[in-house]
């Protein structure tokens, strides 16, 4: 027997056409700003209005996802203690990794971006987002998988890395592995797993970053 689902319900989808000049110039636009986006490690304590914070966590919760379950948290931490405790297990778990975990291969590849287990910008930035995937839910006395959860995240991190660059901001992907720390510190359930921290704020005056390179077009898309 079928299961008695409920129907969908659909409304109108506001489009508005836009002239191909208009296209190509707000591609170029989109791009120019974008290619200017860079990892940054050295932050300012200069203060960031806590609307931007919640404006761009808005534009992120507008991303598409599994079954349209949304299976994203941000958690916002600007109290200095609760950073401080999550630097402290952050590199904690970082020399591990620099002095073991990581293989010769790993260690030379990340050479070039002189990375290492001192991480000051968590105490500095002024904000850090904690995102977590929702991977499970309880709905009617019933435990559901999230489905397409890792996915999902990633596209809302996407966009609001690209939020944050757009109001002028700085940010950096921190991903120390393992981040069950983050679930501990920061008292969030077990179905919320740590997906990246992303330390936010203003570049310091003298901040610098590796000189590295993007690969070009022809080495990222092919045409078929």
């Amino acid at each position: 027997m079928i299961p008695d689902f409920p129907a969908p319900k659909f409304v109108p989808f506001s489009f508005r056409a836009l002239p191909v000049d208009e296209q190509l110039q707000r591609a170029d636009d989109f791009f120019e700003l974008m290619n200017t986006r860079r990892t940054i490690r050295e932050y300012s304590d200069r203060p960031v209005p806590f609307e931007l914070i919640e404006k761009a966590i808005t534009t992120a919760g507008t991303a598409p996802s599994g079954a349209n379950l949304q299976p994203w948290r941000f958690v916002v931490v600007r109290d200095a203690e609760i950073k401080k405790k999550i630097r402290e297990a952050a590199e904690k778990e970082e020399y591990e990794s620099y002095h073991g975990r990581m293989s010769e291969k790993w260690l030379r590849r990340l050479a070039p971006l002189g990375t290492n287990e001192d991480k000051p910008f968590l105490d500095i930035a002024p904000y850090l987002i904690v995102v977590f995937r929702i991977n499970s839910f309880v709905e009617d006395g019933e435990t559901e998988p999230t489905y397409y959860s890792q996915e999902s995240v990633g596209i809302a991190v996407g966009l609001l890395l690209a939020a944050l660059h757009n109001m002028g901001l700085a940010t950096l992907t921190h991903t120390p592995s393992p981040m069950k720390f983050l679930q501990e510190i920061l008292g969030r359930p077990k179905n919320e797993v740590p997906f990246v921290l992303i330390p936010v704020g203003y570049p310091a005056p003298d901040a610098k970053v590796p000189d590295i390179k993007r690969k070009p077009l022809e080495e990222i898309m092919e045409m078929i």
